[in-house]
């Protein structure tokens, strides 16, 4: 059988992704012991470490003090080589964090917006984040090897805002366009719900489930979905978007905590939950009923989500997360006869970082993505 240099290409190719990914996973390693778990030969395997070295995706490692003999050649997965950028546009606030490719932060930024600010200044906010985030690195746009980015409402996959309601003159920006200048690397937009459920699932309280429904809610409501530990996100983007029928009560849910008789005049839209909720945990009883009544209409919504994904796990986050004491019990009693079986119900602790972490999750697997693609040539770290 005659082999042709594409065949052999792709086999190298191949061997250098399963030499990575074992290094990758194991941690630092012998070549020796590289070689055993590869199931190739000690030269082959000598040959690939040196292309990934000179890559720049591995580093070699000092030889361990106190051996006997030749010391073995160690190495390890370069993750400091190459950074990725999340942001998270939010409605009171734009978030940004660098992480390098293990997911460990380098850098994070945060800047607050006025709700009602207008395309052009939200923009301009998140542009600076973005750059203060990488300056604060030492890093310029061509050290990121991706960016992603979380927004409010329904985006197409080339990064346009098709629909939304949490934010004005926001349908129809192009995100990917207007924030990927400078940036020689993808730049993904994906929906915040969508990016807080990944979140949930890299390194919260989903780590061990498969299905999942995460519930992002304060000023508005929303939900994201993970299914077989992929975001679901339907053929148009709008999966999980329960708030657009008026049926389930999502639309009506914060008006039951802004009507609250008591509010402090002035009270600012993103503090009225935090209030509501602290005075029924006092035992107020105005506040205790507009919690009852906001938990109603926000398990209907949420059982709706139930009875047609029946997932593992559904976790509420957002705003209410940090007053889950006050909210889980009247949840959990209006939600569980909605059901045909109640399911696991749980407060997430990641509360503002969730959407921002999830787009650094979501832009680590777009790296991965690439790096492990056996029909591609090896690709070269950003730096």
């Amino acid at each position: 059988m005659t082999q042709h240099g594409g065949d052999t290409s792709r086999l190298r190719r191949i061997n250098l992704v399963t030499t990575l990914r074992t290094v990758r996973d194991r941690g630092p390693t012998s070549l020796t012991e590289l070689a055993r778990r590869v199931g190739l030969s000690r030269p082959t395997v000598e040959s690939l470490v040196e292309e990934l070295l000179a890559a720049g995706w591995l580093r070699e490692l000092p030889p361990e003090a106190g051996q006997m003999g030749r010391p073995a050649r160690l190495v390890a997965f370069h993750a400091a080589g190459s950074h990725v950028l999340g942001v998270d546009i939010g409605s009171y606030s734009v978030r940004a964090q660098v992480a390098d490719l293990s997911g460990a932060a380098a850098a994070s930024r945060t800047r607050p917006v006025a709700a009602d600010c207008g395309r052009a200044e939200r923009l301009a906010a998140t542009r600076a984040v973005m750059r203060e985030a990488l300056e604060e690195t030492g890093l310029g746009a061509g050290g990121i090897a991706a960016v992603c980015v979380g927004t409010t409402g329904v985006v197409t996959a080339e990064g346009v805002v098709r629909m939304c309601v949490g934010l004005p003159d926001w349908v129809g920006v192009d995100l990917a366009g207007e924030l990927g200048g400078g940036f020689d690397c993808p730049v993904l937009v994906e929906n915040d719900c969508n990016l807080a459920a990944l979140a949930e699932s890299w390194t919260g309280l989903a780590q061990d489930v498969s299905d999942l429904v995460f519930v992002l809610s304060g000023v508005r409501t929303g939900a994201g979905m993970l299914i077989g530990g992929r975001i679901h996100r339907g053929r148009r983007g709008t999966a999980g978007e329960i708030g657009a029928l008026p049926l389930v009560g999502w639309h009506r849910a914060p008006s039951h905590l802004a009507g609250c008789q008591g509010l402090p005049p002035g009270t600012r839209p993103e503090e009225i939950a935090g209030h509501v909720f602290g005075r029924a945990r006092e035992g107020d009883p105005a506040a205790r009923w507009a919690v009852e009544q906001y938990a109603h209409d926000l398990a209907e919504g949420i059982a709706a989500l139930v009875l047609t994904v029946d997932p593992d796990l559904v976790v509420l986050g957002g705003g209410v997360s940090r007053s889950g004491d006050v909210l889980l019990e009247p949840l959990r009693r209006h939600l569980d006869p909605l059901c045909l079986e109640p399911p696991r119900l749980e407060v997430s602790a990641l509360a503002e970082r969730a959407v921002t972490l999830g787009a650094v999750r979501h832009a680590l697997d777009q790296v991965d993505a690439l790096l492990y693609d056996f029909d591609t040539p090896l690709p070269r770290p950003a730096s």
